[in-house]
Order: structure tokens, then sequence, then C-alpha cells
């Protein structure tokens, strides 16, 4: 299997296609699904975090034999389902960058997804290059206290929406992952506070979180469909969330 692949089941809804630059990532959001999906060990995963091998090499490969057979239509890669394209790896390793540059040459539209600081803005200018291209933030809490205790190392809150900002006011398409839902007053609050900055959204629950047992999921399905009515925005509400 390349680099570039076709996701599966429900990570199906974010993006036909997904790459995975780093094994593991250092938020530390004790939420994250992807110990569990790489099977790896979870402080391990999020302590010992590698740049994939050759990645940049191996990309560019991929890329050509993709092209040259056909392979796949030309459709949105996702960075990053299993980890973070601007994780503090990223400030020495640099390659989010050298991708962005590949799929930009090869056509390829590049759908950024991240909890990254304000290094998440460094790339904004190979992603402005292509029209298809897309910046998007993971954010569900904008308590401070909560986001330390659910995301201890991830950017806060506020510096997310910042780079959303940032991204909207350079033309590139925006977007929001509300996802998981932790607090549902918060998650409205989240609406309210991007709402003229962000193209799209897309919202979801995990379903292994005992937290989330405690949330009355049809009354909040119920209010963020209302909220996005309300303010006419696009979004997609996840299975994850339509089946609760």
């Amino acid at each position: 299997m390349g680099v570039i692949y076709e996701p599966t089941g429900a990570a199906r809804e974010y993006a036909d296609l997904a790459l995975n630059l780093y094994s593991g990532c250092e938020h530390g959001c004790i939420y994250c699904y992807a110990p569990n999906a790489t099977f790896k060990n979870r402080e391990v995963f999020h302590n010992k975090v590698h740049l994939k091998d050759n990645i940049i090499k191996r990309l560019e490969k991929d890329l050509k034999n993709i092209t040259k057979k056909n392979k796949f239509e030309k459709k949105l890669v996702l960075m990053s389902f299993t980890c973070d394209p601007y994780q503090p790896a990223e400030e020495t390793n640099g390659v989010t960058r050298d991708a962005i540059q590949l799929l930009n040459d090869h056509e390829f539209p590049t759908r950024i997804l991240t909890k990254g600081g304000d290094l998440s803005q460094r790339d904004m200018d190979l992603l402005s290059q292509f029209p298809g291209n897309e910046f998007g933030v993971s954010l569900t809490l904008l308590d401070k206290d909560d986001q330390l205790k659910w995301e201890p190392k991830a950017a806060e809150p506020m510096q997310r929406i910042e780079n959303l900002k940032v991204a909207k006011g350079m033309g590139i398409k925006t977007w929001l992952s509300l996802e998981p839902i932790i607090d549902i007053d918060q998650a409205i609050e989240v609406i309210n506070e991007t709402q003229e900055f962000t193209d799209h959204y897309g919202v979801g629950k995990l379903n292994y979180n005992s937290h989330q047992k405690t949330i009355n999921w049809v009354s909040a399905r119920e209010r963020i469909i209302a909220k996005f009515e309300e303010l006419e925005k696009d979004h997609t509400i996840h299975a994850t969330l339509l089946d609760a």
C-alpha cells in the first residue's frame, strides 16, 4: 500500500484519500482514537512520535505512480487521520510543507486538519496557490481548563480560531471538525465564535467515550442542526451522531 490510501468506514466521511506523515501525535488528547486504530500503546503513541521513513520520497513516488496509472481521481487528500501535520515535531522536520508542495504540483487538493498552534499558518501561502485546498481545525471546547483536561498539549482554542481567520483571509476554503462533542453548550458556542470565517462544519461523537453516555444525543443533534440552519452554514452530521 502506498503512503496515500483510501480510508474505510466512518473515516470515509472526511475524505476519499488520506496521508499520515508521522507515527504518533504529541497533543495527547485523551479521547484520541488513533492509538487503538494503529494498535499502539497510548503512552507510546503520544510520547514517542517519529517521522515516517523517507516519507517525502515515498510520497513523490506514490503521486507519480498514481498519476501514471490513473489509480485515483484527484480528490481531496486529508492530512491527517492518525497524526497532526502541525504537531511540535513538525517545527524541526518541516515535511508538511514539502508534502503540500508535491500535492499542489500533481494537482491533488490538500485538506488539512490540525490542532496545532501558529505553526499552522506557515504553509498557508502554498495552500492558497491551489483552489481545491482546504484548511481545517479540530475544535470542540472553548473553556481553557476543559481543553487542557481533554487535549493537554494541543494549541489553545483561541489560537486555532485565529488560524482559521488567517486562512479565510488568504482565500483558502476553511472547515472545522467539531468532534467529539464533549459539552453541547460549548459546541454551540464554537459554532457561534467561528461561523463568520468557517465554510464547512463536520460534527460527530466517539462511540467508545464513556463521558458521552451522559449526553442526550437526540437533543444535542437537534440543537446543532437548528444552529446551522439559523446561520445557514454548510455542514455534515457524521454517522456517529446521526445514529446516536
